[in-house]
């Protein structure tokens, strides 16, 4: 049996429609959140643009909600980095993800830590945070009560390793940068640790954001290694198809795959936007000669531009005081309906993130005088 192939740009397309950036959809923020499988929130505001554009009518205002009615939470999760997710995803999630925290705590702190007694520590960072949130800084410090010569950093962050903390609120919220207090989720949810979703559940909720998708995508997306049973068993009730380089592609049977000509607006994606972190082979929407300028060496992933479906620019936001303005950087030259639709989104942009200010600009690069 032949296995039908799918070139880049039906790739681009399926994953945009599931990304929910061919069109602005009319979805709540929680179902938005859950349908995408979380969002990347290691700074902030990513994820209150990430929502901007994909959602109709959405308003900074709605996320800030969830995030103090408990029912989103800011948490380390796939990759071992800060995500938004539903707190029934989190609950979910977390204990199915906890080899990959674990991985990453020893990785990065496991000489500070070697010959600790762990369940100790863990015990003691529960007490601790049972009644009180604490910045990982003071919880290094309490920590360094018991164990003074310890590394109080590799302590704390030991305890992000082994225990889901939360990032209470403000932290996480819109342009909130001060150290975040963390709360056991346990604590702040009132609820316990679910039984751990089965990977079969998690490959599906990956598919229907990602696919179609590589058995390696998985796995750069989660951190979870060892996914090749699950895959094995879940065969026959998951379509199959090869990219252009011959990989080997899972999809869900029910998922969409619109025409490669689907036409695709003009969006502006955060930083570290999920779209552009969750695949391995990353072609479907960037091309080699422009990584570089879009994933840095320090680890930042720059706000992109999207035309066409894919990255064609940079771009950033900055509001002071009573000015605020977007800067696009693109890599070519493009059309001059494209350059219009990007201003419109820029200061429909401004509008939301930046209400207070007196003088909104967009500025394109010199490429795009």
């Amino acid at each position: 049996m032949t296995i039908p192939r799918l070139d880049s740009r039906a790739l681009n397309r399926a994953t945009l429609s599931r990304q929910l950036l061919l069109r602005r959809h009319d979805r709540t923020v929680l179902s938005a959140i859950e349908h995408l499988a979380g969002l990347q929130a290691q700074a902030p505001n990513p994820p209150y643009i990430g929502l901007w554009t994909r959602l109709k009518d959405f308003r900074f205002d709605a996320l800030t909600q969830h995030l103090h009615d408990r029912s989103v939470v800011r948490c380390a999760a796939m990759r071992s980095t800060l995500h938004l997710l539903s707190a029934d995803d989190l609950l979910a999630f977390r204990p199915l993800l906890q080899p990959v925290q674990l991985r990453g705590v020893q990785a990065a702190f496991g000489r500070k830590l070697a010959g600790l007694d762990m369940p100790a520590l863990i015990a003691a960072g529960r007490t601790l945070l049972r009644d009180q949130a604490m910045t990982s800084a003071e919880l290094g410090k309490r920590l360094s009560e018991h164990w003074p010569d310890r590394d109080a950093q590799a302590m704390a962050q030991a305890m992000r390793g082994h225990a889901a903390l939360i990032h209470v609120p403000p932290a996480g919220t819109w342009d909130s940068h001060r150290p975040a207090p963390l709360a056991l989720a346990e604590t702040w949810l009132s609820r316990p640790l679910s039984t751990p979703a089965s990977a079969d559940d998690l490959i599906r909720r990956y598919l229907a954001a990602f696919g179609p998708a590589s058995s390696k995508d998985l796995t750069v997306w989660s951190g979870l290694t060892g996914l090749g049973p699950a895959l094995k068993r879940m065969h026959s009730a998951l379509l199959h198809f090869r990219d252009e380089h011959g990989v080997e592609l899972f999809d869900l049977r029910e998922a969409p795959r619109p025409a490669s000509d689907t036409p695709a607006p003009v969006r502006l994606l955060p930083e570290y936007d999920n779209l552009l972190l969750a695949h391995a082979d990353r072609r479907r929407f960037i091309a080699d000669e422009h990584r570089a300028r879009v994933y840095t060496n320090n680890g930042i992933i720059r706000a992109s531009v999207l035309i066409d479906g894919f990255v064609a620019g940079v771009w950033k936001l900055d509001a002071k005081s009573n000015n605020a303005e977007v800067r696009i950087d693109l890599f070519g030259r493009t059309s001059k309906q494209d350059r219009l639709d990007l201003e419109v989104e820029a200061m429909n942009l401004l509008i939301e993130a930046a209400p207070a200010a007196q003088k909104r600009d967009v500025i394109f690069g010199a490429l795009n005088p």
